[in-house]
């Protein structure tokens, strides 16, 4: 989704001409509802034409192809150890949040101030869980840490 309806507010390189009202009531088509339903959201930037074409070291594909798939197994055997028939943490449903996604105090306290802090949903609080719960799995770590609640806090709609 684009930031506004000329696309440009906080473009380095261009001006964007939208009036604050006028992208205040671009964002508000989106209902929060059906934001709340996303579960990672992420701003991306354009990229610099020369930066793209470079080769600049970064993580390569099958580097990362592999870490998602170990982690997907780490998903798969916990789901199925269980005896449940769902195979990643999206799918899970209450109870499997609750069984599954166990958090150190640091992190209970750090996902209780921003859930005040923000007015969150309890759909928020379960998506928020289900991917600290995936962070968390590409760590190798059995329970959520409070490095893996913030990381996926920062994965959460923030359109202001």
């Amino acid at each position: 989704m684009n930031p506004c309806p000329c696309g440009y507010y906080g473009d380095e390189k261009h001006i964007c001409r939208c009036s604050e009202n006028a992208r205040k009531k671009y964002i508000a088509k989106l209902s929060g509802p059906i934001l709340d339903r996303i579960d990672i959201s992420i701003e991306v930037r354009a990229v610099d034409y020369d930066k793209m074409i470079s080769k600049a070291d970064g993580e390569s594909s099958s580097s990362m192809r592999k870490i998602v798939t170990d982690a997907r197994k780490i998903q798969e055997k916990r789901f199925r150890e269980n005896g449940l028939k769902i195979f990643s943490n999206s799918s899970m449903g209450i109870k499997d949040i609750e069984k599954f996604c166990i958090l150190d105090s640091k992190a209970k306290n750090i996902l209780n101030m921003a859930m005040q802090k923000f007015s969150m949903s309890a759909r928020s609080y379960n998506k928020i869980l289900k991917v600290s719960r995936t962070i968390a799995d590409i760590e190798n770590k059995e329970v959520i840490e409070t490095s893996h609640i913030t990381e996926a806090l920062q994965y959460r709609f923030n359109l202001n």
